[in-house]
């Protein structure tokens, strides 16, 4: 009878432990998913601000209709992409754009005077900040989610549960650091 009391306290402590290791990986999902809706959050209020600036700009820049025309063929693509790799190549590619856009923006005095271009530059910049921040917070859950997938025992019942991609760089050119000049 002891046995059986045995087996049956075995058989608990094991049900129990594999109970723990599944909702701690929901828990880490979860966590993950999260982490990518804040990112999807900020990229569509970055979305959102770019035909206003565009259209913003299009009376001063009556001659750079091909930038602007760039531009939103950038934000077009970016709003479609789903999930990190394709999500951050069309972002890149947005981020190139927007670079050249106020690259260009430089040459017309009175447009870098007018004060809404002013505001919707400013929140433009806020918003990449944010994306910078949920974009590493969401990188972070990611490994977590990943790393608890991955390690003994939690693989052994980890088969229905998908690896989280991170969410990286692709285009060479957003890792190399702006140069700042004050000369003139």
């Amino acid at each position: 009878m002891t046995g059986v009391w045995i087996g049956l306290g075995v058989f608990f402590v094991l049900v129990v432990w594999f109970i723990s290791i599944y909702n701690g990986l929901v828990r880490l999902r979860n966590e993950k998913d999260n982490g990518w809706s804040q990112i999807d959050v900020q990229l569509k209020r970055r979305h959102d601000l770019i035909p206003n600036l565009v259209e913003t700009a299009k009376g001063y820049m009556q001659h750079e209709r091909g930038t602007l025309e760039a531009v939103i063929k950038a934000r077009n693509a970016a709003m479609v992409a789903q999930g990190p790799k394709q999500v951050g190549q069309a972002e890149g590619q947005l981020g190139a754009a927007l670079q050249g856009f106020f690259g260009l923006s430089e040459a017309y005095p009175e447009l870098k005077a007018n004060t809404n271009f002013l505001a919707l530059q400013e929140e433009l910049s806020s918003t990449e900040n944010k994306i910078g921040f949920a974009r590493q917070a969401y990188n972070d859950a990611a490994t977590r989610y990943n790393n608890a997938r991955e390690v003994f025992p939690a693989n052994m019942i980890s088969g229905g549960f998908r690896p989280a991609e991170l969410y990286v760089i692709e285009d060479a050119k957003e890792r190399v650091v702006p140069k700042v000049s004050f000369g003139s």
